[in-house]
């Protein structure tokens, strides 16, 4: 079955074809390194990061960039507020970034380029700009020339006359037009700055993309993804310059993601309503924040709220709670199974079914909403199979195979893959040993009580019934 992608230079949804059979290319936009990533930097890493899973669980060989920017105003006046060097405050947000996202279950990608490593790369295609006539250089500054590209607008959707610039598109006399974007930036007094043909400066923040995406991984990317508030101006001055210098496609597929909203709002510093996941790891399972994530459709907006947070937090524990119970009764199990395997035929066509449907909607444009249904259906599947006379090792190997493939896509299971169990498990165990013993099963009630001790798991009898603690 194919993959299909929403392009948002197409709007439509295409067959994935990379340029080369079995391997695929992803570069997406990381973030300006001067403080903790927020919420709205999340979803982006999350799912991105089930881009690849899915892909390399596709079989692909996937090569995955996410880039540094470690210099721009937001770092030089972060640097002099705290009395530190720019390269001082980037590595101490590189590092956070590297922590927070590994919280959230981010794999770490194939590269992450920063702009201040890739100098001579980004210098060296600003000059070929110039020669080719699509740049100029302006007191110290260099600006991409649009009006030599004639698609400039094709991946927004929008007419060069009629474009609102973002606000990193500065409007100035030193331009030839207002919608020229500057390219490299001449340095000013006590600014960090590097040499090049024009002076002394550094980087515009849309060249620093387009350079070391084309290092790293060619002239065209399979995928190029980011948030939709990338979309413009960065992605489209990203297409302007690159094409205008290869005269090939810079990207074959263009993802974005939605906005996250805060209770309804639109998330911003102005409003003083962002949340950091450095501050929210603190208070909630980085497993539930995922969770939070990949229940909506990756190109709808999302709400942020608590009520949305304490959901996925049920949900993700209920994904959990199967996984432990899956281990701990196997591992309390004889793998010798006094079954055969033709009776666990209909265990294997339902987990199959499961798993068809569950790719079926990962295939269809990344739905992790609807895989998440699938995966909750494996879960319904397994609680009832567990439940029946017949389960045994085999079968409960079955559905732990089947649970961990699909959740090392998705990423939702905890760290230790649920070593302790809950509170609410041990009772139910113990309910369940004492059904057992009532119905003189003396097997099942030997079985959870040799599993309750290797857990380390005391059971006392009472008066008042058995009662249980914790060694």
């Amino acid at each position: 079955m194919s993959i299909m992608i929403y392009n948002s230079m197409s709007r439509s949804k295409e067959e994935f074809r990379p340029q080369q059979p079995g391997k695929a290319s992803i570069y997406v936009c990381g973030p300006t390194v001067y403080d903790y990533i927020h919420i709205g930097n999340a979803r982006p890493a999350i799912f991105f990061d089930v881009v690849r899973r899915y892909l390399e669980y596709a079989g692909y060989e996937v090569d995955y960039v996410v880039n540094f920017t470690d210099v721009d105003d937001k770092l030089i006046r972060r640097a002099a507020e705290v009395g530190k060097t720019v390269p001082e405050v980037a590595a101490q947000f590189i590092e956070a970034f590297h922590e927070d996202t590994a919280a959230l279950g981010v794999r770490t990608a194939s590269m992450n380029p920063r702009v201040t490593e890739h100098l001579p790369e980004i210098i060296a295609f600003i000059s070929e700009l110039v020669a080719g006539g699509h740049a100029y250089p302006s007191e110290g500054d260099v600006y991409f020339r649009t009006s030599s590209f004639k698609d400039y607008g094709k991946l927004s959707h929008q007419n060069i006359e009629e474009l609102q610039f973002g606000i990193r598109i500065e409007v100035d006399d030193r331009k030839e037009n207002a919608g020229d974007f500057v390219l490299w930036k001449g340095a000013k007094p006590g600014e960090i700055s590097w040499d090049s043909p024009w002076g002394p400066g550094r980087p515009g923040w849309h060249i620093e993309c387009s350079a070391m995406a084309r290092k790293y991984l060619g002239d065209t990317i399979d995928i190029h993804g980011g948030g939709t508030d990338l979309q413009f101006p960065h992605h489209e001055c990203e297409v302007a310059q690159s094409e205008s210098l290869t005269g090939k496609p810079l990207a074959n597929y263009w993802m974005h993601n939605g906005y996250i909203n805060i209770d309804n709002e639109k998330m911003s510093k102005s409003l003083g309503n962002g949340v950091t996941v450095h501050e929210l790891v603190k208070g909630v399972k980085p497993e539930a924040i995922r969770y939070f994530m990949l229940a909506a459709h990756y190109r709808g907006p999302l709400n942020f709220s608590e009520e949305a947070i304490a959901q996925a937090e049920n949900s993700v524990e209920r994904i959990n709670n199967f996984a432990g119970n899956l281990k701990h009764r196997l591992a309390a199990m004889d793998n010798a199974s006094p079954l055969e395997d033709g009776q666990h035929e209909a265990l294997r066509e339902k987990i199959a079914g499961i798993e068809q449907l569950f790719q079926a909607k990962m295939n269809d444009d990344f739905n992790t909403p609807d895989a998440i249904t699938a995966l909750f259906e494996l879960v319904a599947a397994g609680n009832q199979y567990m439940q029946g006379d017949l389960a045994n090792a085999k079968g409960l190997k079955l559905l732990q195979d089947a649970l961990e493939r699909m959740d090392d896509v998705l990423g939702l299971l905890y760290a230790g893959g649920g070593d302790e169990l809950l509170d609410e498990d041990i009772d139910r165990l113990i309910a369940e040993r004492t059904e057992a013993r009532k119905a003189k099963n003396w097997a099942r009630a030997d079985e959870i009580r040799d599993l309750l001790a290797e857990l380390d798991i005391v059971l006392e009898d009472t008066p008042q019934g058995i009662r249980w603690r914790r060694k």
